[in-house]
Formats: C-alpha cells, structure tokens, sequence
C-alpha cells in the first residue's frame, strides 16, 4: 500500500502548485487563507469489505480449497457527514468503527461501495492526483520518511519530486523546524529516531507542500507526554493561524477534547454522535479512552 501511495505522491509532484499561502516560522500568512466552504462532504456513504471464511479444523481442508465461506461486512454503513473549511474536527470510535476506512476514502486510498464523497470540491477517486496537492495525510503507524537517510535528505526529496516552489518550501520549513523543535534533528538518520521525533519529522514532511486539509490517524499513539503535548500544540496552532482544516482520530478522548471543537463519534460503522464535547458529556457523562 505504501508503495501505491509513494507513486501517487511522485505523480502528483510533476504539477504541484502553491496552493495555498505560505506562512512564516511566526504563523503568520503572507496572504489570506481560503474562504469558507465544504472541505469534506459524505452523502451516504458505505464501504463493504468481503472476507473468506476459513475452517482450521484438518477435515475442512478440501472445503476451504474449493468452496471457502465469504463472510461480508461493513466497515461503514450510510455514513453522511460534512466539515466546513478551518474546523478542527475530531473522529473517534472503537477499534472497527471504521475510522481508518474513512481516512482512506477520503484520501483516496480507499473507494466507497455507494454514496458521494467530495473533498475540497472533487471526487478523491477521480482526481486524486490533484487532490494530493492539496491534501495531508499522516498514519501513526507509517513514515514516508527514507529510513536509511538523515530526515533533511526525505525534506529535500519531496522538494524535488513535488516541484515545491522554492519561497513556499522555505517558508513552511521554517515553520515546521521551529515548532516542531527539529533543528537538532534534520541530519538524523529516520532509523534513530524515538517514535515521537518520528512523528513530528513525518508531521514536518506531511506539511512542506502548505496544504490546506490534513487527515491525520491516531497521530499520538505511543508517544510520551512531553511528546504528545508538542503534536497537539502544534496542530491547535497551525488549525487557529493558517486556518488549516485538520480531521484526527483517536481512542484518546482527552487529546480529542484538548484539540477539536468538534467530535463525531463512530460506532460499527454509522455515526452515533455529532456535536461538541460538552454535548457528547451531557450524555454520556464523563469522557474517556474509547
């Protein structure tokens, strides 16, 4: 998967643009962010996943060559919802809700079965190539860093490979260094990273070509306290300054609330709540893991 999604990422570099202001180190934009309007529109969306079905018991054997049982189930199931450009939205759910499946369909990664899915205007099946300028997407669990590289050198690839104009690439990395606190990082190998460099250097990369929508999934999962407050700092801030819209999910319900003004909670696949936390506490009572 990760190489489908380097090649996109290489194909989408031939044409990438400015799509987006550039922002200074300090936050401050060189010209005005986007108006407002839909960034994310789902209209009844489903995404079906078919599993074979197999018997570990010896006598089956022949029966899961020939004739395996299919078993059938929804990840996500008539799920409509919209995200405004600049919110900071929350997307938190049970291991299976189908969180994750979301992300994916709206990156593009992913097609849903049935329904509408629009991102910042268009379809991510049919244009993701152009969609992937201006889009971000961070998997906790993955890095497009170059592993056997010092992080500068994955910087400087994505550079080139993005055709990042030169003011736009200057300006964001500066931003990133400073708060992200990598300077003393850029000339360390990917390999030698803790798992919370990792993440801020993969957050860095995610962000050099300014895009204007991030997706980011379970972006704080293992780090440190010390760690995980930089990440959330960081992401209230470019969300409040740039007026990134910024969709994360999580089990941790306490980051969620520390950053997003708004949560839709997932669970088997539909959405069980939208609102704000104070609502989502009214009830359930008080917030937790998920």
């Amino acid at each position: 998967m990760l190489n489908v999604v380097r090649q996109d990422i290489i194909t989408a570099g031939t044409a990438v643009n400015a799509a987006r202001p550039a922002v200074t180190s300090a936050g401050t934009a060189v010209v005005p962010v986007a108006n407002a309007g839909t960034a994310v529109n789902l209209e009844d969306v489903s995404k079906v996943f078919t599993q074979w079905q197999r018997s570990g018991k010896f006598k089956d054997l022949l029966r899961n060559l020939v004739k395996p049982e299919k078993k059938v189930v929804a990840a996500l199931d008539h799920v409509s919802l919209k995200v405004n450009n600049g919110e900071f939205v929350a997307y938190a759910g049970a291991n299976g809700a189908g969180k994750s499946t979301t992300i994916k369909i709206l990156s593009g990664i992913l097609q849903p079965t049935s329904g509408a899915v629009t991102v910042l205007g268009m379809s991510p099946e049919k244009s993701r190539v152009e969609l992937m300028r201006r889009i971000g997407v961070v998997f906790g669990q993955r890095t497009e860093l170059w592993w056997d590289h010092p992080i500068s050198v994955s910087f400087e690839w994505k550079k080139t490979v993005w055709n990042i104009p030169a003011e736009v690439y200057r300006h964001q990395l500066e931003m990133v260094t400073e708060l992200l606190d990598l300077g003393d990082l850029l000339n360390t190998f990917a390999r030698e990273l803790s798992l919370g460099q990792r993440m801020r250097a993969d957050l860095a990369m995610m962000l050099l070509h300014n895009p204007e929508l991030i997706f980011l999934d379970e972006p704080t999962l293992g780090l440190d306290v010390l760690a995980k407050r930089q990440m959330i700092n960081f992401l209230k801030r470019i969300n409040r300054e740039q007026g990134t819209t910024i969709i994360v999910t999580s089990h941790d319900m306490d980051d969620l609330e520390e950053m997003a003004q708004r949560i839709v909670l997932l669970s088997r696949g539909q959405i069980a709540f939208d609102g704000s936390f104070d609502e989502l506490r009214q009830l359930t009572g008080n917030l937790c893991r998920i």
